[in-house]
């Protein structure tokens, strides 16, 4: 007040005195007095230029609108060094604060902006003024037991430093120390072994210019050119260590006086650096700048005439405009909070060859030039940067799984399952590759998947394709051998006709596996299923007639029997035509409702696309199959009871031996059917219809052709009656055995010649 009012007594709103009109006020160093001014300041719109107060608060334009600083508030500052954090991809840190509002809010901050960007802090600890040793001890201990390297410090000199003592008694490494400046501060203390601790740090500063021309100012500096500068005194005894003559009247002896002429040329100042342009420097020629645009764009307005006549409010708007270049090319400006616009500088602590610790200049932070929410980084090439992370990073093909009760950042690495990639490093989860893809062996990205099916060049389809045909001209070959001796015995034993039909659906039986080879088309899709059911129906279904005429021809015992008339070939025709025409129906049905159809099979295989036959309605499919099971399983058990009964040419072992044969083929189908995937299904079902069919085809007539063209003797009919006389006889033998009373059944053999059963033999 009483710079304002000009007196003593400062009398609030009035100007007592005349003399030079003051234009602004550059100060203070500290926040709480500059708050203070600035409330007062604030009321007469006088500018106030602070070089060192940083508290937040003061970028309050409502509260403080006259306040002005020549640097940025703890908060931009802060908010660089979390930038910094963020950007050399720290995602594992340690906070230290201040116990005190400028701490509370940086530290609050930095957890915020830190979270935000996926960064994990593993403990926060804010340090008093006067700490006890206790606490001090207890971090120091906490810190010794982290696994986080970096340690963000927003302390002060005086309270960094009973840390920095405390750690270094311990066996503390590898820790990297990032802060504003403090770190800075505290290697200027020089304390003896600080390297070991500090041997990796992060300091940010406020980017500073060289000041052309204010070295050699200083060198010609003396007191008595500026005899009304107060503070060129002070600094001269600072610099020299002596004392001014007029300031004691009895001289020590021992004290040297100030004489004014001493020289600052090649002078070591006690202070920081001079030769570049620091905040105070700054305030000073932004006020000259100002009132130089305030003068010129008031003569040109014609507003303001005279540099001894205006208003403080008219300087504060020149001041908040102010927009000018320094000598090395640096741009002055202030942001509507009245903050410099301003850069940081980016030091990192290393050591000379010969063992010096220092702080080197690295790069810089340009906070206003912001590419989203992270700001600009200019940063030397080749730069090494630790890195401080709680789990190391993921590789292409894993994924990330959170450990229970720890922090996100502290994770395992788990492999990409079959079907998902991750082509990036620490990804949260897998991706899944599209339908037409699948992941490659790494787990990195997805390939094209190649569509397969059961083709007849492959070596499996070939085979399978041979076989069939062998076993299709192997019943050709039979049924040419039974044409051939149609007339013998052996041949027209049990119904030749039915023999003949039994031969040829044998050999559809094979052939129709070939439709289940080459790639799926609609026609092949509808063809396959169906006609594999409808001719090993045929199939069935004359075994069956040809188990049945077995069983009742010993079932004649007289002339004139009813169960005769069964013995008719038109009965063993209407069995297979009933038989068979029920599966046409199902079959029918089947391709009326819904009839099998090509598909993509994309599950069963995970690199290939597999083409198939989808069997439309598995209910009908089911029952077809049913239906073929049951007819198969009736004619064995029929087979099985008969297999005991009186032949020459073992027909009724033959039958009950290929139909064990071919139960059992297809039991063992249906559990292996299930389980296979892909083009392994239809391999399945192509080898259960050829060993189906080899069953029946070797275990029926290879024995007859085995008599027929290696045994013609047993094809005669003396042959056959001394074969009968045998078998009477050991019947006979059997039957006094067991005491049972002999009867001898009459056997009556049916011919295909549609003529009616001939005289027993």
């Amino acid at each position: 007040m009483s710079f304002l009012t000009r007196q003593q007594e400062p009398i609030p709103n009035y100007t007592c005195q005349h003399g030079s009109l003051q234009a602004a006020l550059v100060g203070d160093t500290r926040s709480s007095l500059s708050v203070s001014m600035a409330r007062l300041l604030g009321l007469y719109k006088f500018p106030q230029v602070s070089y060192s107060s940083t508290l937040p608060s003061l970028s309050d334009k409502i509260q403080f609108p006259s306040f002005l600083r020549t640097l940025t508030s703890d908060l931009t500052s802060s908010l660089a060094v979390t930038q910094l954090i963020i950007h050399f991809q720290w995602s594992w840190v340690i906070i230290l604060a201040h116990d005190d509002d400028f701490g509370q809010q940086a530290s609050s901050l930095a957890t915020q902006k830190l979270s935000t960007a996926g960064v994990c802090i593993e403990f926060t600890s804010h340090v008093t003024s006067h700490e006890s040793l206790e606490k001090i001890e207890e971090i120091v201990q906490k810190m010794q037991k982290s696994t986080a390297r970096v340690v963000l410090v927003f302390l002060s000199n005086s309270n960094f430093q009973p840390i920095l003592y405390g750690l270094m008694d311990v066996p503390v490494s590898g820790q990297v120390w990032v802060s504003k400046g403090a770190l800075h501060m505290a290697l200027a203390l020089n304390i003896p072994g600080v390297s070991q601790v500090l041997h990796s740090t992060f300091a940010l500063l406020y980017h500073s210019s060289r000041a052309i021309g204010f070295p050699e100012f200083l060198a010609h500096l003396r007191p008595s050119q500026t005899p009304e500068d107060m503070f060129v005194k002070k600094f001269w005894e600072f610099t020299f260590d002596c004392t001014w003559p007029h300031q004691s009247s009895t001289v020590t002896e021992g004290v040297q006086l100030c004489s004014g002429n001493e020289s600052l040329k090649n002078k070591q100042y006690p202070f920081a650096e001079v030769s570049k342009i620091d905040a105070a420097y700054t305030a000073v020629y932004s006020i000259a700048y100002a009132l130089q645009d305030m003068i010129t764009h008031g003569h040109q307005h014609g507003k303001v005439t005279d540099s001894q006549d205006f208003q403080p409010w008219q300087l504060l708007q020149a001041l908040r405009k102010v927009h000018f270049k320094t000598p090395d090319g640096s741009e002055i400006i202030f942001d509507a909070n009245g903050d410099l616009v301003t850069k940081f500088d980016i030091l990192q602590g290393q050591k000379t060859p010969e063992g010096i610790f220092h702080l080197v200049h690295i790069g810089m932070i340009d906070p206003q030039v912001s590419l989203g929410s992270k700001m600009k980084f200019h940063l030397m090439e080749d730069l090494h940067v630790p890195s401080s992370v709680c789990s190391e990073s993921c590789l292409p093909g894993f994924s990330q799984v959170p450990r229970l009760g720890a922090p996100h950042c502290c994770f395992d690495c788990s492999p990409c399952p079959e079907g998902q990639f991750a082509d990036q490093r620490d990804m949260k989860s897998c991706l899944l590759c599209p339908r037409e893809q699948y992941s490659s062996h790494m787990r990195d990205h997805c390939l094209p998947r190649t569509e397969i099916f059961l083709a007849f060049e492959e070596p499996l389809g070939f085979m399978l394709a041979l076989v069939a045909l062998f076993l299709a001209g192997l019943a050709v070959l039979v049924l040419g051998v039974f044409l051939k001796y149609r007339d013998s015995p052996v041949v027209r034993a049990n119904n030749r006709s039915l023999s003949y039909l039994l031969l040829l659906s044998l050999c559809l039986c094979a052939l129709c596996a070939l439709l289940f080879l080459g790639q799926p088309s609609v026609l092949t899709c509808l063809l396959r299923q169906t006609t594999f059911a409808v001719v090993f129906t045929v199939a069935v279904s004359s075994v069956l007639a040809k188990t049945l005429t077995v069983v009742l021809a010993f079932r004649v015992t007289r002339p004139g029997d009813r169960i005769r008339v069964c013995l008719s070939p038109g009965a063993s025709t209407s069995v297979v035509l009933i038989a068979s025409f029920m599966q046409v129906v199902l079959c029918g049905v089947w391709l009326a409702t819904s009839p099998p159809f090509p598909d993509r099979d994309m599950v069963s295989e995970p690199q290939h696309i597999v083409i198939q036959c989808q069997e439309g309605s598995g209910t009908i499919f089911f029952c077809v199959l049913g239906y073929l099971g049951f007819l198969a399983v009736g004619t064995f058990s029929v087979a099985f009871l008969a297999r005991g009964l009186p032949d020459v040419f073992n027909e009724t072992k033959f039958l009950t031996f290929s139909m064990l044969l071919f139960c059992s083929v297809w039991t063992a189908f249906l559990p292996l059917y299930h389980s296979a995937r892909g083009k392994s299904t239809v391999a399945v079902e192509i080898f259960s219809i050829l060993a189906s069919t080899a069953g029946l085809l070797g275990g029926i007539f290879i024995p007859k052709c085995y008599i027929i063209l290696l045994k013609p003797r047993r094809k005669t009919a003396a042959w056959l009656r001394q074969g009968h006389r045998a078998q009477q006889e050991r019947q006979s033998e059997m039957l006094q055995r067991r005491c049972v009373p002999r009867s001898t059944p009459q056997i009556f053999m049916t011919y295909s010649s549609g003529k009616s059963p001939g005289p027993p033999l």
